[in-house]
């Protein structure tokens, strides 16, 4: 699957090199930007590329999807000039591979959250184009009012939800288990809002050891509290294991078999382009753990960096799509936020916004992005994904087996 989806995005970037590339005209070179988009992103940022109006120079968009990280390969004339990494916590590992941001714009990779990844011995290495607020849930209102329910407030109030909507026969979740991220930011709101110095111990230790830490096993326990409640799930564990970001989106707001799903702010567009009534559509955030305690948010995005060399050409086109108007039309068509800005969008992503930007806010950047290979395919993502196999729907007395296991998976990726 994997191999096909390289060679389709392989074949889609060589068509934008014919068509567009200066290289291939003789004339200017091109400024290659790497992206991971597709679909609706994808057109969204060429959107954006297009409002920017006239430029000195050809720009040729190269979608790597999921091989994102292979913009830092080997130098050479294919190689981008501009990479919009969607994992940010790669910055670090990648410092020799990249150029420092130019210093009119260094200021933009130094505010709170990104100013840990992105900036190092006083050097700022990126700056943030598109942020991403990961405890979002969507959900639909009508099904609320209709069995007499209310957003939680707190988190023993969600499972009481997901009871109180099971037992008038509405499925609560929706999962998109077959995208090992959705798993990881469940895990990590409810880590961040249980234990939220564990959360910054292990993302910001040379050597994580979450296996080690007793909070991380209580973590997984409260999320084992709800993933095993039967008939929770949409499909059950079985249909959650196939669906990926969109489709549980669908599953909510098309098929209208779920009453919510947590999905990022960036699930918008998918939310109205299925959303059977537009009125039809609710936010609510990821609730405290406890009263009393904050509410975690857990943060995402992707950031803007310069592979070695760089040119002048590269320099401009970061320049121009850090001005402030640059991403009006991506937020004219839904699914962006912007570090710091929290007007022009929805009433929904405006909530959003404004709940990233509030002092006082239990706002963390994403754990799986910072753990290097404990956080991907093959660390993180598939002790998870085994842990829902494991539990869901059988009830939570499968649970402390189940968390068990999941630990002695993690000592073993652990190494």
């Amino acid at each position: 699957m994997r191999s096909s989806r390289r060679a389709f995005l392989g074949a889609a970037a060589t068509l934008l090199v014919a068509g567009c590339s200066s290289d291939v005209l003789g004339l200017r070179r091109a400024v290659r930007v790497a992206v991971s988009w597709s679909g609706q992103e994808l057109r969204a940022f060429h959107s954006v590329l297009d409002g920017l109006g006239a430029l000195d120079y050809p720009v040729e968009v190269v979608p790597l999807g999921d091989d994102i990280s292979t913009a830092f390969g080997a130098r050479s004339t294919r190689r981008p000039d501009i990479v919009m990494l969607p994992q940010p916590g790669l910055v670090p590992r990648h410092l020799r591979d990249l150029e420092p941001i130019p210093d009119d714009l260094a200021q933009l990779g130094r505010v709170r959250l990104w100013k840990e990844l992105l900036v190092h011995d006083e050097t700022t290495y990126g700056v943030p184009f598109k942020t991403a607020h990961k405890s979002a849930v969507w959900y639909r209102p009508s099904v609320f009012r209709q069995v007499g329910v209310q957003p939680p407030r707190v988190w023993a109030e969600w499972l009481e939800l997901n009871q109180a909507l099971t037992q008038a026969g509405v499925t609560p979740l929706s999962l998109a288990a077959g995208d090992g991220w959705v798993l990881t930011d469940f895990l990590e709101n409810v880590l961040l809002g249980t234990a939220p110095t564990v959360y910054e111990e292990l993302a910001t230790a040379a050597d994580p050891r979450p296996s080690r830490q007793p909070e991380f096993a209580t973590a997984l326990r409260l999320l084992g509290s709800m993933w095993s409640a039967p008939a929770a799930l949409a499909g059950g564990v079985k249909r959650s294991l196939v669906q990926q970001f969109p489709d549980a989106l669908v599953e909510v707001f098309g098929h209208r078999r779920a009453a919510m799903v947590l999905a990022s702010d960036f699930a918008e567009p998918v939310v109205r382009s299925f959303a059977a009534d537009p009125a039809d559509v609710g936010v609510f955030t990821f609730p405290p753990m406890a009263a009393g305690s904050p509410a975690p948010v857990v943060v995402g995005g992707d950031v803007m960096v310069l592979p070695r060399p760089t040119t002048d050409d590269a320099r401009d086109l970061v320049r121009r799509l850090c001005a402030s108007t640059a991403a009006d039309p991506w937020i004219k068509e839904g699914g962006f936020l912007v570090d710091g800005r929290v007007s022009g969008y929805s009433p929904e992503l405006t909530r959003l916004a404004e709940q990233l930007t509030r002092s006082g806010e239990l706002l963390r950047f994403d754990l799986s992005d910072r753990l290097g290979r404990l956080g991907d395919i093959n660390g993180l993502w598939r002790v998870l994904t085994d842990f829902l196999i494991q539990i869901g729907g059988r009830g939570t007395a499968v649970v402390p087996e189940a968390v068990d296991a999941a630990m002695t998976a993690l000592r073993k990726v652990e190494g």
